[in-house]
Formats: C-alpha cells, structure tokens, sequence
C-alpha cells in the first residue's frame, strides 16, 4: 500500500453530495486517517470546527478561503485578509439596492471575521467592481459569492498549518472541487479534483476522479486505504 500522506480536504461539493449533505461514508475515512487532517473551506469557522469536533478529529482548520486558520496542537489561531474593506464593500452593493441575500439573520455570514459572501442570485458585475475598488477579488466557489483578500487563499492557510505542525505542504494530499482550492492545489504535493469540479480545480489537479462529489472524495483517497 503507499505511504498515507497527511491530508487537505475541502467540504461544501468534495465531502456532501449536490444538496450540500455530508454523506456519512466519509466520517470513517476522516476518523482513522493516520497523517494529520486539515479541514479547508470557504465557511467561517464554526463550521469546520463543528464537523472536527463531532468527527472526534484534530481541530485542524483553514476557514474562510484561507482568513482563518486554527491549528489544535499548538493553540494557534490566525487572522489575515481586511475584514473592514470586505463589510465596505457589503455596504456600498447594498447601497445599490442589493442584497446579500442571505435573510435577516443571515447566517452565511455571521461568523464571518475576514470575508463577506453573497448569495449566487445576487448580481455579479456590480460586487466584482466593487471588490475592485477596494483591492478585494470575489470567488464564485458554487455555492456564494465571496468577497476576500487576494493576499489569502487555502494555500497560505496550509502553509501557515504546515509552519504550526512542522509539516511540508508538499507531502499533503488535497481535495476538492472549486477554484478556491486552485492554490492548495499548487502547493499540496498530489491534488485531486472530485468529478464535478470546476474547470479551474480540474485543469490545477494531479489527477480527476470519475465520480463526483463525496464518491470523488472516496474514490481520491482509495489509493492510501
């Protein structure tokens, strides 16, 4: 069998099915993964670090694209990216007579402490001028739209893991579907793009699985089982 490389995995169309589901087959692979797990995602932290927390895995966490990230071992949370110009920009697209879209409690973003995200049937063009204008990017990671620092991506976030663990990002595996997982893939040693990727994810990837997502995951990994 080859050697288990630590492990890099995204949520949201890499571990669900297309509902945004977790599909349970994957709780077993993340439990007895011998090399250490990180959770990397586009949520705000509660999220991920819930799902470590139940799983009964490290808390191993790079939320918010990068903005965010927690290392368990060493106590380490880490902040980067300028929240104040994201909620800016929040503030002048609503000034528009748009919406986030998310409902009054919103909470897509209520945790949030370095991103805003908008809701995809929300209207591009104007946020993405915005965003512009105060030297953010937007990533259509399938799911929202999300207005962040183009300083921060899940690559720095495994990178500033990887300084915390006293781990190589090269010897990770990454997974994923989306273009917010481009830059872990170009810093993870073997990425993997779950069938129903995007073109970015897939055209970035070492290799592409033939089924989509959580059976992507499953099929991904099968190599190191």
């Amino acid at each position: 069998m080859t050697q288990t490389p630590p492990l890099l995995v995204d949520i949201d169309g890499t571990l669900t099915d297309e509902s945004r589901a977790i599909d349970p087959r994957v709780f077993p692979v993340l439990r007895e993964w011998p090399e250490p797990v990180v959770i990397a995602t586009g949520k705000a932290m509660p999220f991920p670090i819930a799902l470590c927390e139940f799983l009964g895995i490290q808390r191993n966490v790079v939320a918010e694209n990068g903005g965010v990230v927690f290392v368990e071992a060493t106590d380490e949370l880490q902040f980067e990216g300028d929240h104040e110009a994201t909620l800016a920009v929040a503030e002048a697209y609503r000034e528009l007579s748009h919406e986030i879209g998310f409902g009054s409690v919103d909470l897509a973003n209520r945790w949030r402490e370095t991103e805003v995200v908008v809701s995809l049937d929300q209207p591009l063009e104007p946020l993405e001028r915005l965003a512009a204008e105060y030297g953010l990017v937007v990533l259509d990671t399938g799911f929202a739209y999300h207005v962040t620092d183009p300083s921060v991506d899940k690559g720095t976030g495994l990178e500033a893991v990887c300084a915390e663990l006293s781990l190589d990002p090269a010897a990770f595996l990454a997974v994923g579907d989306s273009e917010n997982d481009a830059e872990a893939f170009e810093v993870a040693g073997e990425s993997v793009a779950v069938a129903n990727a995007d073109a970015t994810a897939k055209a970035l990837a070492d290799r592409v699985t033939d089924a989509r997502y959580a059976d992507g995951f499953l099929e991904a990994v099968a190599p190191y089982r």
